[in-house]
Order: C-alpha cells, then structure tokens, then sequence
C-alpha cells in the first residue's frame, strides 16, 4: 500500500494527473461554442464601434482638407481651415484630436500630417506657395 501511494505521487506532476490521464485528456474535444468562435472571428477583422467613428472622422477631415483648399467659397474655405487646423494641432490632448485618432488607428501622426501639408503645397498655385497659411505653425514631429 505505502509503495503504491509513492508510486502515485511520484508519477503524478503539478496538475495532479497521472501521464495517463494527461494522454487521455488530449484526446478530449475541446467545449467551444459557435458564438464564442464567431464572437472572437469578428473582432478580429472588424473594427470596433469606437475605431470606426474615429475613421469616419479622419476620413472626414482629410476630404474636408482636400476638397476645398482652392475654393472661394466662404463656407467651404472654414471648412478647409478647420480641418488643416485640427490637423496641424500639435498639443491636442483630446480624444478626439488628429494626433490621437491617427495612434488608436495604428499611423503614425507626424507622418500622415507630413504627407497631407506636401500634397497642399503641391496643389497650391506657385505664386501661394511661399505665403501658405500653415508654413508659420508649430507642428508636431
């Protein structure tokens, strides 16, 4: 009896099974549900609520910036300074501020601000182009 209870601690391992019993339970099917797999599938190729408004609101932005820079419209060129604006802010500390959205996304702020103001100072006729609003602004790198 004491060589068989020595026999059993000695084969047993820090889960308390004996190798037979590990072997068996490998062999186990594993419980899963449906909803559980899709549930995890989803999350992974979709964005989240969160991450989806914070595109919109990029991509908002970014056409805002685009479409109106050599508009005469008055309201259309409000649209376009509020947008290079929030963009070139370089202390927002704000949920929403460009330099947030563009981290919780996975880029990298400096840079999509970078190639934004090089794609204004292309569009910009030559003679604009040395008086350009956003060339005296702090930006951040």
């Amino acid at each position: 009896m004491d060589l068989e209870r020595a026999r059993s601690a000695y084969t047993r391992d820090q889960t308390g099974l004996t190798p037979d019993e590990r072997i068996g339970s490998l062999l186990q099917p594993d419980s899963l549900l449906s909803a559980h797999y899709f549930g995890t599938l989803r999350r992974k190729t979709l964005l989240e609520p969160e991450k989806k408004l914070m595109l919109a609101i990029l991509e908002d932005a970014i056409h805002c910036f685009q479409d109106n820079l050599l508009t005469q419209n008055v309201r259309s060129r409000r649209l376009f300074e509020e947008a290079e604006e929030w963009i070139v802010e370089a202390d927002g500390d704000w949920v929403f501020s460009f330099e947030n959205i563009c981290e919780a996304l996975g880029f990298n702020p400096a840079y999509v601000r970078q190639g934004l103001l090089r794609w204004m100072e292309n569009k910009l006729p030559k003679h604009r182009k040395g008086a350009s609003s956003w060339e005296g602004k702090k930006m951040a790198r």
